[in-house]
């Protein structure tokens, strides 16, 4: 009986020892997610910034980007 429950006790502090370990990944996970989210936000008001300064420049950009992608994605 006392083997057992060792063996309980043991598994037991394998199963908290997981739980704390999978807690702590979710955490760091959460605050990557959060720093992307900012990251992304950034990004995109640095772009419609760019876009709202320079209208001629910005339809080229996405003009000559369009052509590019459609010339490789043709498959010519």
């Amino acid at each position: 009986m006392k083997t057992i429950d060792n063996a309980f006790t043991s598994a037991h502090e394998v199963v908290d020892n997981i739980a704390s370990a999978a807690s702590h990944a979710a955490d760091a996970l959460g605050e990557q997610g959060e720093q992307l989210k900012k990251a992304e936000h950034r990004l995109v008001d640095n772009c419609s910034g760019y876009v709202r300064d320079n209208p001629i420049s910005s339809i080229g950009i996405a003009v000559a980007a369009g052509f590019l992608l459609s010339r490789l994605l043709s498959g010519r």
